[in-house]
C-alpha cells in the first residue's frame, strides 16, 4: 500500500471490548476505524478531547492470539496486546486517538451529544483543510441513514432511524438522547441538513416515545 502524504501509521493499544466495540460501529455505519476517529478530531476542539476520559490500554490478561508472519518464528501463535490500527495524520499521540475514539462510542449510545458551534465565534481556531473538511462531509453522509420512502409506519422503521438494533427496547431518556444527537446533524437549518431526515427523525420519536 503506499503512503498518504502527511499520513502515518498509528498503533492504538486498547482493550479488546474497546477495540470490538469500535470495529463494529465502524462496520454498522459502512466507514473504517480511522474515519470514526477523524470525524471527532476535526468536529471537537483540542482541549475537550484532551479532557475527556480515557479509555486505557488492556488489562492484564487481556491478549490476543495471533500468527506470527516473518523472521525466525513465522507461523507461530503470539498471544499479543488488543490494538487499533489505522492511518492518520502525523502527530497525534495514540491515548489522544484513543479518547477520540471514546467520544465515537459515547455519541453512538447516546451517553454524549454534541452541539455544534459557530465558527466565527473562534476567530484564531485553526482552519481544518479543505480536503479533510471534504473528507468530514463524505463520513457524516456514509454515517447518515437512508429515508425510509414511505415514511416511517412501525416500531422497527422507527428503531432504524434512530439507530437502535432491531430487538431493543430503549427507555425514553435513550431516545430523546439519539433524537438530540441525530437532530443536531440532520437540522435543516445545519450545512447537513435534511427535511426528509429530520421529519422522519421526529416521526420516530413519537412512535417510540408513545
Amino acid at each position: 500500500m503506499t503512503d498518504t502524504p502527511g499520513k502515518q501509521p498509528y498503533t492504538i493499544p486498547c482493550s479488546s471490548e474497546f477495540r470490538d466495540r469500535v470495529t463494529d460501529l465502524a462496520a454498522r455505519r459502512r466507514v473504517n476505524v480511522a474515519d470514526l476517529a477523524r470525524s471527532v478530531l476535526i468536529l471537537l476542539p483540542f482541549e475537550v478531547i484532551r479532557n475527556a476520559p480515557d479509555p486505557g490500554g488492556p488489562p492484564p490478561g487481556d491478549r490476543e492470539e495471533t500468527v506470527l508472519k516473518s523472521g525466525p518464528s513465522k507461523g507461530k501463535p503470539w498471544r499479543r496486546k488488543p490494538r487499533l490500527q489505522m492511518r492518520l495524520t502525523a502527530g497525534y499521540d495514540p491515548s489522544f486517538v484513543r479518547r477520540a475514539l471514546g467520544i465515537a462510542l459515547a455519541m453512538d449510545s447516546g451517553d454524549l451529544e454534541l452541539s455544534l458551534e459557530d465558527p466565527n465565534a473562534h476567530p484564531d481556531a485553526p482552519v481544518a483543510p479543505e480536503s479533510e473538511l471534504d473528507r468530514l462531509k463524505a463520513t457524516v453522509s456514509a454515517l447518515s441513514f437512508s429515508p425510509l420512502r414511505d415514511g416511517v409506519k412501525s416500531r422497527a422503521e422507527a428503531l432504524h432511524i434512530l439507530g437502535f438494533p432491531p430487538a431493543e427496547r430503549p427507555d425514553r431518556s435513550m431516545i430523546t438522547a439519539r433524537f438530540r444527537m441525530l437532530a443536531t446533524i440532520h437540522h435543516p437549518d445545519g450545512e447537513m441538513g435534511s427535511h426528509q431526515r429530520m421529519s422522519q427523525l421526529n416521526a420516530a420519536r413519537e412512535i417510540l416515545s408513545a
